[in-house]
């Protein structure tokens, strides 16, 4: 059960709804003057476009905002309606994807265009949208909200750092966020949803930052507990963070006539689908045969001297790297080095290869 703050959820209190009116009304005016201009936003007085709402929110799921912008906006020059992206096929969308990770967000993304495009109209209720590939609880309410003005607050780190220092909250995740959840069940209204809730976003993003808070100059400084007390930099409580585990395999570059094979992924896992140069499993023990990956006969594998490293969300990945020479090659994806620009590589796929071409 949630406790009880200054604003608590629980709390039926006229200055309960003092507190949210106050809320409301200082924050929508601060962001009328210093709202961040982003190209998926609407300007003033015009009318939210569903599609640049819901792409940009796919986006932003994993990325900041600086490099959504640049992705977004080349998406949208190259597909500028829904029906044109729901008409590209998942080889182009992952193309373009590249360098944005998270990959599976680009293959939900084909699968929802492909739906919404065959839609009467775009879903306006959070619960519409959850059923969309890909979708879960934060983004169907940022789309709903900013894209529909449906009266809820998306919660996400911006957000649940307002909350956080603004009532003193002594939770860190995931009761934190529970907390805010509810607590933005009940400040959300029905007017300018939407701008309430970007307003919040960028309060997060430009004044109520994680390190250096601009207290001074935030409008909701005469309602915040944390800078009345002094203690901004004591929340959100932060849970100690766990040690990233290492995971180890090997990379096989195997080259016939300026050539590279390629092989694709299985669509389940890591990288899910995606084309790169085969492995072994990534285990948390070292391995060093190479009989796990013998195409043909009498290759002699030459070892690269240090080993590719990439950092994925959940572990951190050294991957040695083999060399070889096809005589006979077998059948497979070969491509040219000069083509493989053409061809969706995951940013760790792209180190090793070009690990390969500095060293050749």
């Amino acid at each position: 059960m949630p406790v009880k703050h200054n604003l608590s959820v629980q709390s039926t209190s006229v200055n309960m709804i003092s507190v949210k009116t106050e809320i409301r009304e200082h924050l929508l005016a601060w962001y009328d003057d210093n709202q961040r201009v982003l190209p998926w936003r609407a300007e003033n007085g015009e009318t939210p476009n569903p599609y640049y709402v819901y792409l940009s929110e796919v986006m932003l799921q994993q990325t900041t905002v600086a490099t959504g912008k640049t992705y977004f906006q080349k998406f949208i020059k190259k597909w500028p309606t829904l029906k044109s992206l729901a008409e590209a096929s998942l080889d182009e969308i992952l193309i373009e994807w590249q360098g944005l990770g998270y990959y599976s967000r680009a293959r939900n993304l084909h699968k929802a265009v492909k739906s919404l495009a065959n839609m009467e109209t775009f879903p306006k209720v959070p619960k519409d949208l959850n059923l969309l590939p890909g979708i879960g609880d934060y983004t169907s309410a940022a789309v709903a909200s900013i894209a529909f003005d449906y009266p809820i607050i998306p919660v996400d780190g911006n957000i649940m750092r307002v909350f956080a220092r603004m009532f003193t909250i002594p939770f860190s995740l995931p009761k934190l966020k529970d907390e805010v959840t509810q607590m933005a069940k009940f400040i959300a209204c029905k007017n300018r949803s939407g701008d309430f809730a970007q307003a919040l976003m960028d309060l997060g993003a430009l004044i109520c930052r994680p390190k250096v808070p601009q207290c001074n100059v935030c409008p909701l400084n005469a309602i915040c507990k944390a800078y009345q007390q002094q203690r901004a930099s004591e929340f959100p409580i932060s849970k100690l963070k766990k040690e990233k585990p290492i995971r180890y395999g090997i990379a096989y570059i195997l080259v016939n006539d300026n050539k590279i094979l390629l092989e694709k992924r299985p669509e389940k896992g890591l990288l899910g689908g995606m084309v790169g140069v085969p492995t072994t499993p990534w285990e948390q023990v070292q391995i060093n045969k190479t009989d796990s990956f013998e195409p043909e006969s009498g290759i002699e594998w030459q070892n690269l001297p240090q080993p590719v490293k990439h950092t994925f969300t959940h572990f951190y990945l050294y991957l040695s790297i083999k060399i070889g020479i096809s005589k006979q090659p077998p059948k497979g994806l070969w491509v040219a080095f000069d083509k493989l620009d053409a061809i969706a590589l995951p940013t760790v796929m792209k180190k090793i290869i070009q690990k390969y071409l500095i060293l050749n």
